[in-house]
């Protein structure tokens, strides 16, 4: 069985402000660009038996510079739809909720074609990516370029958890997780591995 490698990319302008960026295509920041170089070497030596990104360009660009080559695009990498939070932060919604938590209460809908999802409707999309990289994962190691929220997401129910529980994962721009196997059962091996800390193995 191999391991199932999450990749966040790198910094963008957003990123760093905190205002929540789904469906708005943001480029990387320059030191996001050097976030995405330096993951080059951990992955370097690696095959993987499937490569998948977000279609959004910062995951792509992202990919690119850590030298995944031949990633396949899938929609369902996409992150979060924050529906009418897009492009506000969590302090400022706060001030007219301040008891919102995105991870219980999902968001509200926002323009046309952007209904927001809920946190079972992002836990729907995550299963779908483990079911579709569950068979290439019986020839090799995976790797998945996407996002913060969903990749949370997608940990969480890889270990068998709850939705919610996507909130106990912090997971930093242009860093590499590894998602393992121990006697069986989904382990997280490695966690926010960036350019300047060890190899992931």
């Amino acid at each position: 069985m191999g391991d199932l490698l999450l990749v966040r990319h790198g910094e963008t302008e957003w990123s760093v402000s905190g205002q929540h960026t789904s469906w708005t295509d943001l480029p990387l920041t320059q030191h996001g660009e050097e976030q995405a170089k330096s993951l080059a070497p951990l992955l370097a030596g690696r095959t993987f038996a499937l490569a998948l990104t977000s279609p959004l360009r910062r995951a792509i660009r992202t990919a690119e510079l850590a030298g995944v080559y031949g990633a396949v695009a899938d929609p369902d990498l996409h992150e979060w739809d924050y529906g009418a939070y897009e492009g506000i932060t969590t302090v400022e919604i706060h001030r007219t909720r301040p008891d919102w938590f995105l991870w219980n209460d999902g968001v509200p809908p926002g323009p046309d074609g952007r209904p927001g999802e809920s946190p079972a409707e992002v836990a729907e999309r995550a299963d779908r990516v483990l079911s579709r990289v569950g068979p290439a994962l019986a020839d090799g190691d995976v790797i998945l370029v996407a996002h913060g929220h969903f990749l949370r997401m997608l940990t969480a129910r890889r270990l068998g958890l709850s939705p919610t529980d996507g909130r106990l994962f912090q997971l930093a721009t242009g860093t590499v997780s590894r998602l393992s196997t121990e006697h069986g059962h989904p382990v997280i091996a490695e966690w926010n591995t960036t350019g300047t800390s060890a190899a992931v193995r």
